[in-house]
């Protein structure tokens, strides 16, 4: 999806983590990546993606593809669909 792509810009842009090792399935503990981290990124999506995610919404076993689904949970938008305005 478009907001699992933009998640992994983020983690590369702004953290400095390798592309090659980020995949849908792999988790921020995969990544050396604790709750400090999770926080921080969270901080970054809000900023960026504009998304209010609190940091007892997700974890560091929590996967990239999780956290990009959480993310579009909450704005509406489907991997699958565009967003629609009501």
């Amino acid at each position: 999806s478009a907001t699992y792509d933009r998640l992994v810009d983020i983690l590369v842009g702004r953290f400095e983590v390798d592309r090659a090792e980020i995949g849908p399935d792999t988790s921020f503990e995969d990544l050396d990546m604790d709750s400090l981290f999770l926080v921080e990124l969270l901080l970054v999506v809000r900023s960026e993606l504009g998304v209010q995610i609190g940091d007892d919404d997700a974890s560091p076993g929590d996967t990239v593809a999780a956290v990009a689904e959480l993310i579009d949970s909450r704005t509406g938008t489907s991997a699958d669909t565009p967003a629609t305005s009501s």
